[in-house]
């Protein structure tokens, strides 16, 4: 098998791991050297959302001697196997660099022989890249659960970052879906990757030009649908993984179903990308906004909202908390109101030292007033002439993507209906806009 061959195979295999960011890490080439990395990604190339678009990602080799059951890579699937030498890779990079295909590396592996045996493999290649080529581009590595410490603090000083995927929300789900890994095999190296990155800046504080390890940090990812594990707890895991971690991102990723077996939806199971993007909506309110998890779920209600955003169903349900005026109140009650975000928050506060904001003030400071009118006051002045009903608050919060993805209608009987309410769910393009109403609790 050639190099294209086998490039073929393992780029399309590593396809579902999302875990894979490009950011965090400020590089330039030394004399003689190559390539280089910018902290707000990958020599500033992006997709038209926001996603560098450069990183070759691939696997070293997608033979793997254990049998997840969610994984197209398990040991027992029928599927074409490949493995690139650490020479093959780092010359294939290289050679993708020099054509300006790539600006960085994303690179993980199946598990071949062993953990340590699959991570000596990618150390060399990387080692290679770095100090044969002198590369000094972003490079991702994927730590191997069950590896020696002593070859994840190896990795590590040679990526820019590194991931160890918890793929399963729970210990339960890794026993029935993945036996070969536990939780000890992955919160090992992750707690060991944050010991060795307090350590070494704090070394950087010392000695200018001592060694860094994992300097743009590290993730993880999340399987999102193989399982019956609800959002409140994958919320309350996240959370948790941030705080005893300091993770730079969790990601999140909709189960695709490439195996048959009764332990996981069907083939035919659409992934659940809606439900993917409440829980990417959450984690933002946990890094950016303040928000614990615990505010946006709790065990009576352990699923978000299908119509409305997280953060504009912690506000219906929380009105005794409103409404928030824009020329006192401080910055963590801002970021509460639908409408302003972090930007926007900041720029109130820097415009209120200078004069006192008004309503057309604050659409020019990029306020979404349209959503943020039911929540705020101006000096103690509301909106004029504003409508304070539940249906008009609720067609207000909900995006016109909701409402095409979701057919949402209007019916007469709304007004009838109790926003905390809690009938059972149908199906999505069953719902008409009343039945959106009664299910924001």
């Amino acid at each position: 098998m050639d190099v294209f061959d086998k490039l073929k195979i393992l780029t399309d295999a590593a396809k579902y791991d999302v875990a894979c960011t490009s950011s965090g890490v400020d590089k330039k080439a030394g004399a003689g050297g190559i390539g280089s990395a910018s902290a707000c990604g990958i020599c500033h190339s992006f997709s038209a959302d926001g996603r560098c678009i450069s990183l070759l990602k691939v696997l070293l080799t997608n033979i793997c001697s254990y049998d997840c059951k969610y994984c197209v890579n398990r040991s027992s699937n029928d599927t074409p196997r490949a493995f690139f030498t650490p020479r093959e890779l780092a010359e294939l990079t290289m050679n993708f660099y020099r054509r300006n295909y790539i600006e960085g590396l994303f690179l993980s592996s199946g598990v071949l022989k062993n953990p340590d045996y699959t991570t000596e493999q990618m150390i060399e290649a990387l080692r290679i890249l770095r100090e044969e080529y002198r590369f000094s581009g972003y490079i991702h590595a994927k730590a191997i659960p069950g590896a020696d410490s002593s070859l994840v603090e190896r990795l590590g000083m040679l990526a820019d970052r590194m991931s160890v995927n918890i793929e399963l929300p729970s210990q339960n789900s890794l026993q029935l879906l993945a036996p070969d890994k536990s939780k000890h095999s992955i919160f090992t190296p992750m707690g060991f990757i944050q010991n060795r990155i307090q350590e070494t800046s704090h070394d950087i504080v010392a000695y200018r030009n001592a060694p860094k390890f994992v300097p743009a940090g590290q993730s993880t990812q999340m399987i999102i649908g193989a399982t019956p594990d609800t959002d409140y707890q994958i919320l309350n895991l996240a959370e948790g993984l941030y705080r005893k971690y300091k993770l730079k991102r969790v990601f999140f990723s909709a189960y695709i179903p490439v195996a048959e077996n009764s332990l996981l939806p069907t083939v035919d199971t659409k992934p659940p990308l809606w439900r993917e993007h409440r829980l990417y909506q959450a984690d933002w309110l946990l890094r950016f906004y303040g928000f614990a998890a615990n505010e946006l779920l709790d065990q009576q209600h352990q699923s978000f909202n299908p119509y409305l955003d997280p953060k504009c169903n912690w506000a219906l349900n929380h009105m005794d908390f409103f409404p928030v005026d824009v020329n006192r109140s401080p910055y963590r009650d801002l970021l509460r109101v639908p409408g302003i975000g972090v930007t926007s928050a900041k720029r109130i506060l820097a415009a209120r030292r200078a004069s006192t904001l008004t309503f057309n003030g604050l659409k020019a400071l990029g306020v979404v007033l349209k959503r943020a009118q039911y929540f705020i006051t101006v000096s103690g002045k509301t909106v004029p002439d504003i409508t304070l009903t539940p249906n008009t608050m609720v067609r207000s919060l909900l995006s016109e993507k909701t409402r095409e993805i979701y057919h949402l209608g209007f019916s007469s009987h709304q007004e009838q209906l109790s926003l905390f309410e809690q009938p059972p769910l149908l199906a999505p393009h069953q719902e008409d806009f009343g039945k959106c109403l009664a299910l924001l609790n």
